[in-house]
């Protein structure tokens, strides 16, 4: 900028502006700007001479009143929304100072005397002074619509919401006809709500009343996902208003909602009476879900999703964008899978105590911006009914407005008064229209109340005694459109009121039919599929080496790091029979030939791609370039998509995201891993109320896979112990499977198993997989036991077997504990011990362990090995499944740590006495664990080694 002629006339506000910028942050204006302004102030402009041009052009401006009323424009964009009217009880916006004229000492007759011109945009046509277009401006941006933008870096979005908002872009095409066409919908919304309200007093429904506006709301941006080419729509929200979504969104009939009214709360979802479950339970109408095919005039078919949910409100958020994701992805040819973001749209409604006040949240957003979890953009919409249960606001945040947190995330916000119906669809259009253009995520703050409590049989007046009197004495949004309406000779007042009996008939016509009055449908409670028939799993061994010379080989220019490189190289000469395959070698390979069998793998997790443990290095990258190369993506034989993500340090979302990526591509083998399988409980509530018992309650069957590395090292709570227990715990009938393997050769059919039994028998795979048997000699395997056989629940002690009359005690285990059992010095010296390994035990292989125990008739006592406190590890699931096996006056005994309120030891010391005292208990030597102590102390004292502890 050097042109003076730009700081007269129409743009002086812009360049006085521009000049308050500079003194603020010199950084904010461009380079040239700011070589100007480096010489250059309004005072010596003002100290021009009358000949000069500029003087001869124009009169001086008045810098103060100039400056003065740029800077009060820019206060209206930047904080209008801090003096916007958005609540429908009345409440007063907490304003500004910065929006007043007299802190910036500018009058009305000031601006009276500038240009609309100073404030730019669309508001200065029509408008004679800048006082008319600052009016204007302060309609635009504190009327019902509160705007923030000023957190959004990207000059380019702010510019295009505010180009937007001050040209009303999105209040287009609001003709008599639509305006009547919210009128209805708002009466379907209110009628329902009332109808049940009045029909079954007391019971849950969580109503939506208050922000009713929320169906008109997702209509619009349904409406433009369709005619904008999405091909699906995947919602996520909690139970306030899921009714009526489900029925005027989701297209749920009324007659299937009223009916679970009708059923006692044990009975809603379950399977009819006298007929076997399955295990399935069902669950509480306002928690399922539901899918529908969205068709409107010259739209094609659409499928629409809405995800169930348990109460744990925000949760359902990463599974709804996981869905979302799994709908772009194209995965039927070799390489990367094929994203295509405007393929699909996801929608997350929110409640605004849960907002701010569930972690997932953040969890989610942040997975925004990430390559191997972005969407292209979500519609956010907080459902604000400006309190939670009997929280209130103050008590619930320490921010100003319940959205503060996708600031942080660059989010654009818009808070909408719910009673203003123009208002609301305007936002959800701009939403949609936001989305679609920059691919970014967007929210809306709909800001309403509640008219009942929490819930229907709730006194909310107990403890918000002066918010319910005003609610009580509110008119409802339906109300005051149609008064609105009436006003504009749109609609008679008779008409709308015709409108809502014409809804209560179709709900009394409902009512009166066979299935809102009869048991829940028998079809919702249709029972699990047998389990399948166990799948073929072994691999030719010519294919075998194909397959792993293809992963070997480097495309042309290509240099992975030369240490690396020669360890990955050494399995060339393992599938010539030198040495034994290692962990990470055969899930290379079973991986391969997963892929060339047809089936996508997607896999996860904290650190995955070169592996927690330096053993998986599924990404290879150049050092001097830094350039990367995927070898399963490049393998000739694939006939699907392989994708590996690096995740970032979160385990709930992430989880929740596969979970959802699962359930909507169930032909797809996902995996996700932690880090060590002791952080895997920081997702607890997915595993708990998601992938566990979606089965029983939603009939939700992922094969999702969980690789949780376990396993007692000494390095201490927190790096030893993926909570078997807990799963186990969680296991009932076919909902999960639970395997903890010992060779390679095992973990390669196991998940060539849950590949192939993806289509006939989906279920959730938990792996207990090792951390110092990975590159174990005994944890290998032979290239032929990956060509032959296939997984096996229950190994047999070889070498015993072969003198099996001989064994008088059989110890069984799972896992590491075995391998160290199998090298301790005392087992040479028990041949009169056998020991087995269960390695899936849910489910419990009750066949495969009768025929052990038949196999050893000597037997006269049999001992459960575990390096897991009794509390924790497989003991209390194992113990009565194998007593009910055993024969009379034969004993189980217990062989492991004692109860611990914590994992395992801290000290190594400790754990090494431990760990050496539990396996001669196991073997019959009853060592004191005091005198491995203090062996255990001489040695270390022998080689100088100190630990703490």
């Amino acid at each position: 900028m050097s042109d003076l002629n730009l700081f007269h006339g129409a743009n002086a506000g812009y360049a006085l502006e521009l000049y308050e910028r500079y003194q603020q942050d010199p950084a904010s204006v461009d380079a040239h700007t700011r070589a100007f302004f480096e010489t250059w102030t309004p005072e010596q402009d003002g100290g021009l001479e009358n000949g000069s041009a500029v003087a001869q052009m124009a009169a001086p401006v008045d810098v103060d009143r100039t400056v003065g009323a740029a800077r009060l424009i820019r206060y209206i964009r930047e904080l209008g929304h801090m003096a916007a009217r958005i609540d429908p009880l009345g409440g007063e916006p907490p304003g500004d100072p910065g929006l007043k004229l007299e802190i910036h000492h500018v009058t009305e007759d000031d601006l009276r005397a500038l240009p609309a011109s100073i404030v730019r945009g669309p508001l200065v046509e029509g408008s004679p002074s800048a006082l008319e277009a600052v009016e204007k401006l302060r309609q635009a941006y504190s009327g019902s619509i509160g705007y923030e933008t000023d957190h959004i870096h990207e000059f380019e979005e702010r510019a295009w919401i505010r180009e937007a908002a001050e040209g009303r872009r999105f209040f287009q095409n609001f003709d008599a006809q639509r305006k009547r066409e919210i009128l209805e919908r708002l009466t379907e919304v209110e009628t329902f709500e009332r109808y049940l309200h009045q029909t079954f007093l007391g019971q849950k429904r969580f109503s939506i009343e208050g922000c009713d506006m929320l169906v008109p709301m997702l209509d619009a941006v349904i409406r433009n996902a369709a005619s904008g080419g999405r091909r699906e729509v995947v919602l996520g929200m909690a139970h306030r208003g899921r009714l009526n979504v489900l029925a005027h969104v989701l297209g749920k009939p009324y007659a299937t909602i009223l009916q679970a009214f009708h059923s006692s709360s044990r009975d809603e979802g379950a399977a009819p009476s006298g007929k076997g479950t399955g295990g399935w339970t069902g669950d509480v109408k306002y928690h399922l879900g539901a899918r529908r095919a969205y068709k409107e005039s010259g739209i094609e078919q659409m499928p629409l999703t809405l995800a169930p949910n348990p109460s744990h409100l925000e949760f359902v958020d990463p599974v709804v964008v996981g869905s979302a994701r799994a709908a772009q992805e194209r995965r039927d040819q070799r390489g990367a899978p094929t994203q295509d973001p405007k393929a699909s749209l996801g929608i997350l409604i929110h409640g605004d105590a849960a907002f701010p006040g569930q972690g997932i949240v953040a969890e989610t957003l942040n997975l925004s911006g990430l390559p191997g979890y972005q969407t292209g953009g979500t519609v956010h919409i907080i459902v604000n009914n400006q309190i939670g249960f009997t929280t209130e606001p103050r008590e619930a945040r320490s921010t100003l407005y319940a959205s503060d947190l996708a600031k942080g995330f660059e989010i654009p916000i818009v808070h909408v008064n719910a009673d203003d119906p123009e208002a609301c669809i305007a936002m959800a259009r701009m939403a949609y229209a936001y989305v679609e253009q920059f691919g970014k995520d967007f929210l809306i703050d709909l800001v309403g109340y509640r008219r009942w409590g929490h819930n229907e049989g709730d006194e909310p007046a107990f403890t918000q005694p002066r918010m319910y009197e005003r609610i009580t004495q509110h008119p409802s949004v339906r109300e005051l459109w149609a008064r609105t309406l009436a006003e504009q000779g749109v609609v008679a007042a008779d008409e709308a009121e015709g409108l809502v009996q014409a809804v209560q008939q179709r709900l009394d016509q409902a009512r009166r039919t066979p299935q809102a009055n009869g048991t829940p449908d028998a079809k919702a409670a249709e029972v699990p599929p047998q389990r399948a028939a166990v799948p073929a799993t072994a691999v030719p061994a010519e294919r075998l080496l194909e397959l792993n010379e293809a992963l070997l080989v480097r495309p042309e220019g290509f240099s992975a790091n030369p240490k690396l490189d020669r360890l990955l190289q050494r399995r060339r000469a393992v599938m010539a029979g030198d040495g034994g395959v290692d962990w990470g070698h055969a899930e290379a390979l079973a991986f391969a030939s997963i892929l060339a069998d047809g089936t996508p793998i997607r896999f996860t997790g904290q650190d995955v791609q070169r592996g927690t443990f330096s053993h998986r290095h599924l990404v290879l990258h150049e050092p001097e370039t830094g350039r990367r190369y995927v070898p399963l993506q490049a393998l000739p034989a694939a006939k699907a998509s392989f994708d590996i993500h690096n995740s970032p340090l979160s385990e709930a979302a992430v989880l929740g995201f596969e979970y959802g990526y699962s359930t909507h591509a169930p032909n797809v083998l996902v995996l996700w891993e932690a880090q060590f399988g002791d952080f895997a409980n920081s997702a607890q509530v997915i595993i708990d109320q998601f992938i566990v018992s979606g089965p029983a309650k939603w009939q939700q069957r992922p094969g999702l896979v969980l690789l949780l590395p376990h396993g007692y090292e000494g390095q201490g709570p927190e790096h030893s112990n993926g909570r078997m227990e807990r799963f186990l715990q969680l296991a009932a009938g076919d909902n999960i499977r639970v395997a903890n393997c010992t060779t390679a050769a095992q973990y390669f059919h196991l998940l060539r198993r849950q590949a192939a039994l993806l289509q006939s028998d989906p279920r959730p795979l938990i792996v207990m997989t090792p951390k110092s048997l990975l590159r174990h000699p005994r944890a290998a395997s032979a290239p032929a036991d990956l060509a032959t056989g296939s997984f096996q629940p229950v190994l047999d002690d070889a070498d015993a077997r072969a003198q099996a009359e001989r064994v008088t005690r059989l110890i069984l285990c799972t896992g590491k504990v075995h391998v160290d059992l199998m090298v301790a010095e005392e087992r040479a010296a028990a041949t009169h011990v056998a020991a087995c390994r269960v390695e899936e035990l849910h489910p419990f292989p009750e066949g495969e362990v009768r025929a052990l125990l038949t196999a050893y008739p000597n037997v006269r006592e049999v001992v459960w090995l575990q390096e897991e406190p009794r509390n924790m590890g497989a003991w209390h699931y194992v113990a009565p499944r194998l007593q009910a096996l055993l024969n009379p006056g034969v004993p189980l005994r217990y062989a492991g740590r004692p109860e611990f309120a914590s994992p395992a030891e801290g000290s190594l010391r400790q754990h090494t006495a431990e760990q050496a005292r539990l396996l001669r208990d196991a073997l019959g030597g009853g060592v004191d664990r005091h005198e491995i102590a203090e062996e255990i102390d001489d040695q270390l004292k022998m080689t100088g080694v100190q630990h703490a502890g």
